[in-house]
C-alpha cells in the first residue's frame, strides 16, 4: 500500500532522512519507533506529500504520492494528531465532521451531524457531547473526537502521531483498543509514530526503528523482543547504555 524507497530529505545541513526504505502491506498495522529528532515525523509528512523527498520514491498503491492529485489523495487519508487539533471555535460534531462539510466530501449538514453522532459513539462518546466545545471535554474526551473525526470519513488509510501522548495509563489503554479494533473493522491501512512501547505492543502487526535517519530494523511486532538488534534492544528496555548515544 505505501512504499519508500531509498528516501532522503536534508534541512540545510541536518540531514534528516538518509535513505529510508520501508513497506507497508495493506490492511495492516505498521508502528515506527525511535528517538525524538530521528525523522519519524518527517517520514510521515513526506508520505502525505506535505514535504517533498530530495530524493528517492514514495508510493501509494504504486503511484508517486509527489503526482499525485492532491484532493483526491489526501481525500483516502484520516489522521489522529499527536495534540487534538481540534478547532476551539467550533462544537464537537463540527470537529468530527469537519471534511465532510466541505470540499469534494461535502455531504448535506444533517447527514454529516448524524455521521459525526455516529462516529462518536463508536469512540465511546454519547451523543450529548456532539454540541459541547473541546474546552469542556477531558483530555482523554478530546482524543476520542480526534479518533472520530480520523474515521469519519472512512479513509483507507489512517496516520496516528502519538495517539496516547498526555493520557494517563488507563487512559492510554483505552484508546490503544479503540485504534486496534477501528482499523481491524475497517479494514485500513494504519502508520503509527510513538515512543510508548505499551502501544507498539497493543496496535502494531509491524514495527520499524528509524534511527540515524535510516529503518535500523524492521519485522512483525511479535520478532521484536527477540530482535537482537542492540540499537532496537536498547530502546524498547529503555536502557541508558549502548550505542544509541543519551543527550545529556
Amino acid at each position: 500500500m505505501i512504499e519508500l524507497n531509498n528516501v532522503h530529505k536534508a534541512f540545510g545541513d541536518n540531514k534528516v532522512l538518509r535513505g529510508v526504505n520501508l513497506s507497508i502491506p495493506k490492511g495492516t498495522s505498521m508502528v515506527i519507533i525511535g528517538g525524538s529528532g530521528t525523522g519519524k515525523s518527517v517520514a510521515l509528512k513526506s508520505v502525505l506529500g506535505l514535504v517533498t523527498p530530495d530524493s528517492g520514491t514514495i508510493t501509494l498503491d504504486g503511484e508517486d504520492v509527489t503526482k499525485a492529485d492532491r484532493d483526491a489523495f489526501l481525500a483516502r487519508f484520516g489522521m489522529l494528531f499527536q495534540g487534538g487539533a481540534l478547532f476551539d471555535s467550533l462544537p464537537v460534531w463540527q470537529n468530527v465532521a469537519f471534511r465532510l462539510l466541505r470540499g469534494t466530501l461535502a455531504r448535506p449538514r444533517d447527514e454529516a451531524r448524524d455521521i459525526a453522532i455516529e462516529k462518536l459513539r463508536r469512540v465511546g462518546l454519547k451523543a450529548e457531547q456532539a454540541d459541547k466545545f473541546p474546552a469542556e471535554l477531558s483530555g482523554g474526551m478530546q482524543k476520542r473526537v480526534g479518533l472520530a473525526r480520523a474515521i469519519a470519513a472512512e479513509p483507507e488509510i489512517i496516520f496516528f502521531d502519538e495517539p496516547t501522548t498526555g493520557l494517563d495509563p488507563i487512559m492510554s489503554g483505552v484508546i490503544n483498543d479503540l485504534i486496534r479494533e477501528i482499523v481491524v473493522e475497517m479494514g485500513a491501512t494504519a502508520m503509527t509514530i510513538t515512543h510508548d512501547m505499551t502501544s507498539v505492543r497493543a496496535i502494531a502487526d509491524n514495527v520499524a526503528m528509524l534511527h540515524d535517519g535510516v529503518i535500523q530494523w524492521t519485522g512483525p511486532v511479535a520478532d521484536m523482543d527477540g530482535s537482537g538488534d542492540p540499537y532496537l534492544e536498547q530502546f524498547i528496555h529503555g536502557k541508558a547504555e549502548g550505542p544509541i548515544e543519551a543527550v545529556r
